[in-house]
């Protein structure tokens, strides 16, 4: 098949974790002896912060690591050269952070070149800023793509799409794998962004605070940090790496003995259920991972045994310590942690997901039960 897909920006994860996800789908989709086209917008905010802050050479950087991945650019204050991009398509994806314009306009082009066309959701919009999603005109779309059962409800009970599958995120085992030959360089490493206050509180009670009171080595890797955080960073002797390239997170993560996920206030208030991708990365890496406070609703892990589980900041700082000391269980969190992914959620079995799905729209009769 023919895939053509419209993100944000494939080039730049700069506070821009849709990213990570998409390269390793683009992969698995290509091993799989399908084409895919990207098109991100060249006055994307993602990237324009990336060249902004690290210059063009990270656009090479990305080629070499990346060396099948072509997204071509376009300009979002002109209309698509449709002529140019959708002949032949088989199917085309756009992803929730285009702007309703665009999701309009390529909704008009899906009877006259006859492909399948799915829009694609993974962000807590639909309850932080559902006024604004549901604005957006999905009239000629074969249905929504969400990464989780709690979305898709929501999808449906607010009539936004007719259709509704579930795509969970994923790792690209093959890039994010243990590497257990390199020398530790400290206790515990975090990467992630501090966004917009949205779980400011968290932070500090289940990651700065442990570290400060434990006396741990540790590193923190992430953008948008405003100064005062920063500065209780560098007042609780917690290093601070700024922006890291998403692709160079498993070498980071060998380099540490744990990591923690520390969900935002969305997800685990409104969005039970739904992880974000950097759990899934942390455990194909192989390093021990403790959790915030996350209810699993759709049993995507086994809690207390892929990755451990603290109810309050107390019990952060105990399980912490305990993975430190324990090398018997910071061994079976790697283990079991790697092979839950290898099991159930790499990009290729999402991309075997991704042709059920397009295969039931094109032969319902067939596909009853998805």
């Amino acid at each position: 098949m023919k895939i053509i897909m419209f993100y944000h920006s494939v080039y730049s994860d700069w506070n821009h974790g849709n990213a990570h996800f998409l390269r390793g789908i683009t992969k698995s989709l290509q091993k799989k002896g399908h084409e895919v086209e990207i098109y991100e917008p060249e006055d994307g905010w993602s990237i324009q912060n990336l060249l902004k802050s690290h210059g063009a050479e990270m656009l090479d950087e990305f080629r070499e690591y990346y060396p099948g991945i072509h997204p071509q650019f376009y300009y979002s204050k002109r209309p698509l050269k449709a002529e140019k991009i959708f002949p032949g398509a088989d199917v085309v994806i756009v992803h929730e952070w285009n702007p309703p314009e665009l999701i309009e306009e390529i909704g008009r082009y899906k009877k006259q070149y006859g492909f399948t066309l799915l829009f694609h959701d993974t962000h807590h919009r639909a309850v932080s800023d559902k006024e604004n999603l549901g604005k957006n005109v999905f009239t000629n779309y074969d249905g929504a793509l969400v990464f989780g059962e709690v979305l898709k409800d929501l999808y449906l009970q607010n009539k936004w799409s007719k259709k509704v599958w579930v795509w969970h995120e994923a790792a690209d085992a093959d890039l994010f794998k243990p590497k257990r030959d390199l020398p530790k360089k400290g206790d515990l490493v975090w990467i992630g962004n501090w966004g917009d206050d949205e779980r400011a509180e968290e932070l500090t009670e289940y990651l700065i605070n442990p570290i400060k009171e434990l006396n741990l080595k540790a590193k923190i890797y992430g953008v948008r940090y405003p100064e005062k955080v920063k500065k209780l960073l560098k007042d609780s002797n917690i290093e601070y790496g700024g922006w890291l390239p998403n692709y160079k997170v498993p070498e980071v993560f060998a380099q540490y003995r744990l990591t923690l996920h520390i969900p935002r206030r969305p997800y685990v208030e409104k969005l039970p259920g739904i992880p974000t991708i950097r759990p899934f990365e942390a455990m194909s890496c192989g390093i021990p991972l403790i959790s915030a406070p996350w209810k699993d609703a759709e049993n995507l892990f086994h809690t207390n045994q892929d990755y451990l589980l603290a109810e309050n900041p107390d019990q952060m700082k105990k399980l912490i310590a305990e993975v430190l000391q324990n090398q018997e269980l910071a061994r079976k969190l790697s283990m079991n942690g790697r092979q839950v992914i290898l099991d159930k959620h790499t990009c290729d079995h999402r991309a075997t997901e991704l042709e059920e799905i397009i295969a039931s729209i094109r032969k319902p009769e067939k596909f009853e039960t998805l």
